[in-house]
């Protein structure tokens, strides 16, 4: 209950919210609706009337009767028996000096026009002056040898078909240069202006067509751009004329406006945003059966189904598209809803005045101007939706640009800090460096100094002082041999300690079999370090002492190979082992040299050492010898293993 009391207030508050938006809108239509009638009835042109022939005598049908024009005949076809008017004018000799002729503003379909039994003037020549809704007027001058002076007799035939009825408007007889700019008026307005429209919607249908194409996620380009298409086909196809009449293209022609019509209301549904209804496609229903009927049967059948079919579709699509446009304008409440809004009322206005003039309820109207907006409209919308479009890649160009120059300057950003970070890390590498290279110093040279200067004090002599002098020289040639930039390659390194480690043991009658199995030794290790160096050359001479010192061994080989990985997608690895052929010594179950001797801690030194630097060492020893087995990793840490 109380969700229910608090939603209540919703429902007036949304009405009183529609309403807001929606009279207003209504209101300004009506006033569109008003202007636009005020607009027809101003901008029709004025014509010559002090020329004007209006009384005449009908004969159709076998029946002569008087008619006063306009006038609307009672059928719509008659070809081999059209409508003859028959009226007079007045000729005066004194006129002769300017040339004489024939204006007719209105007619439908076409029109032959006498002067004195002779022909001046026949519409069916021009297809294009014989469709009702262009409104296209005639003009013939009328040779000077055909007017008498005093009454002379005009006739008019009245050539007729298609849907609508007959009609014959006002004909105006007299000097050219009096009714030559009431033709070239309505020419102006009602072919010209039509033709600039039809090509300005040529023009658009193909920017349409073509965003459509570069952005195939928004059908309403290639909507509207169909739509176009249909009424440039309209304008600029010539119809045919009777009796030369082709069946199939007067059904196209005819199926045309129906789908144009229900292709804007499609175009009205996906522009804002709504989505198409499932029976939406019954819009189409019509038009589509104009156009079967239309190949299968020829005339009159698709004129009869246009008048049934095509003509309401036209008014209910157009009835929909303003509904749509309403339901947009209270949505969204922009400019282009209120445009397109705007635009639609113009042309059902102009719609509904046509069909006022087709059903001769406005008898004195017979102008059809719903063509004419309905193209106006289209190149209107044609150019919002260009406009927009242009006025979207100019913010994304925008867009583009303030992301550049943010990127350039995150880029910037990322530079300082990565040039920071790079000093820092070399700050600390040096002063990693220097840490471990002042403890070997303090580990090996240290100890050996403090050994010199002890054994000085004690007063010893001879080959102790001078073999720990040597032994302090050796670990110093160490460390700076260990500082040399070996390129990764360990084997360089390994040569150095090979020369060493012979000249120390010639003196014992050992010799040192080297032994290689690769051909490259050792895989290259561009992370190697020199402290990894250090580690690794003090594990080998740690071997080799205690081969010598400890074991009493007469031969030592040192065998260097590369092993592949167990899985394919372990790398190869270094082995270092040193064997001698000493006595070896005891092992306790940890692989650990037994008792607490110097031997036992040197073994704990060796096995720190490579735990620093990634290696594995494995000790073996019996009584035929000890192997002390150095794998290397494959890749050596960038920081101290056993620290870490």
């Amino acid at each position: 209950m109380s969700d229910i009391a608090a939603k209540a207030p919703v429902k007036p508050a949304r009405r009183r919210l529609l309403a807001s938006r929606l009279v207003p809108y209504l209101l300004l239509q009506a006033l569109i609706v008003i202007a636009t009638i005020l607009g027809l009835r101003l901008l029709q042109p004025s014509d010559p009337d002090d020329h004007a022939v209006t009384a005449f005598s009908l004969q159709e049908d076998g029946v002569t009767r008087p008619v006063t024009l306009p006038h609307f005949t009672a059928s719509r076809y008659s070809l081999a028996d059209p409508p003859l008017y028959t009226g007079t004018f007045t000729f005066r000799s004194g006129d002769a000096a300017s040339g004489w002729s024939v204006y007719l503003p209105r007619f439908s379909n076409a029109a032959e026009v006498a002067v004195n039994g002779v022909a001046v003037l026949d519409s069916r020549r021009d297809a294009n002056a014989n469709r009702p809704d262009r409104n296209t007027p005639q003009i013939a001058l009328i040779p000077a040898s055909l007017l008498r002076d005093g009454s002379n007799e005009i006739t008019v035939r009245l050539f007729v078909w298609g849907p609508l009825k007959g009609f014959l408007d006002t004909v105006y007889v007299g000097p050219d240069a009096a009714l030559r700019p009431a033709y070239e008026a309505r020419t102006l307005l009602f072919v010209t202006l039509q033709v600039v429209f039809s090509a300005w919607q040529s023009i658009l249908a193909v920017i349409l067509a073509i965003m459509w194409l570069m952005r195939r996620r928004e059908p309403v380009y290639g909507v509207l751009a169909v739509a176009m298409v249909l009424g440039v086909i309209q304008a600029f196809m010539p119809p045919p004329v009777p009796p030369f009449t082709v069946s199939r293209l007067p059904a196209v022609l005819l199926a045309s406006a129906p789908i144009e019509s229900a292709l804007i209301v499609a175009f009205g549904v996906l522009f804002f945003g709504w989505r198409w209804p499932r029976y939406g496609i019954l819009l189409f229903a019509p038009g589509l059966i104009i156009f079967v009927v239309g190949l299968i049967a020829g005339p009159p059948l698709p004129r009869i189904l246009f008048l049934v079919l095509g003509i309401p579709t036209v008014g209910l699509s157009l009835f929909l598209m303003a509904g749509v446009t309403a339901a947009a304008v209270i949505r969204r409440q922009d400019a282009a809803s209120f445009t397109i809004g705007c635009a639609v009322t113009i042309v059902l206005t102009c719609w509904i005045h046509d069909m006022l003039s087709v059903f001769e309820i406005v008898t004195n109207e017979r102008i059809f101007v719903s063509r004419l907006s309905y193209s106006a409209m289209l190149v209107a919308i044609g150019a919002g939706l260009t406009w927009r479009f242009a006025r979207a890649l100019n913010q994304v160009d925008s867009f583009a640009g303030q992301l550049v120059t943010r990127v350039r300057e995150a880029e910037e950003r990322l530079k300082a800090s990565f040039a920071r970070e790079e000093e820092r890390a070399r700050a600390s590498a040096l002063a990693n460096e220097r840490t471990r290279l002042m403890r070997d110093l303090h580990d090996g040279l240290g100890g050996q100094l403090v050994s010199i200067v002890a054994l000085s004090e004690r007063g010893h002599e001879g080959a102790t002082i001078t073999d720990a002098a040597r032994a302090a020289l050796k670990d110093l040639r160490l460390v700076i041999d260990s500082m040399d930039d070996i390129g990764g390659d360990l084997m360089l390194a390994l040569g150095s300690w090979r020369e060493r480690a012979t000249a120390q043991l010639r003196p014992h009658d050992i010799a040192l079999d080297w032994r290689v199995t690769t051909p490259q030794g050792l895989p290259l290790h561009p992370e190697l370090r020199p402290w990894h160096v250090i580690q690794i050359v003090r594990i080998l001479d740690e071997a080799v002492t205690n081969a010598v010192k400890h074991a009493k061994a007469r031969h030592i080989a040192v065998t260097i190979e590369t092993l592949e990985g167990e899985r394919n997608d372990q790398g190869p690895y270094g082995v270092i082992s040193v064997t001698d052929d000493g006595c070896g010594f005891a092992l306790a179950g940890n692989r650990e040299a037994a008792g607490a001797s110097q031997t036992a801690r040197g073994l704990r030194n060796m096995r720190s050492r490579a735990a620093r630097c990634g290696a594995v060492l494995d000790l073996s020893s019996e009584g035929s010898g000890t192997r002390v087995r150095l794998q290397l990793p494959r890749i050596f840490p960038d920081s101290d293993a056993a620290a870490g």
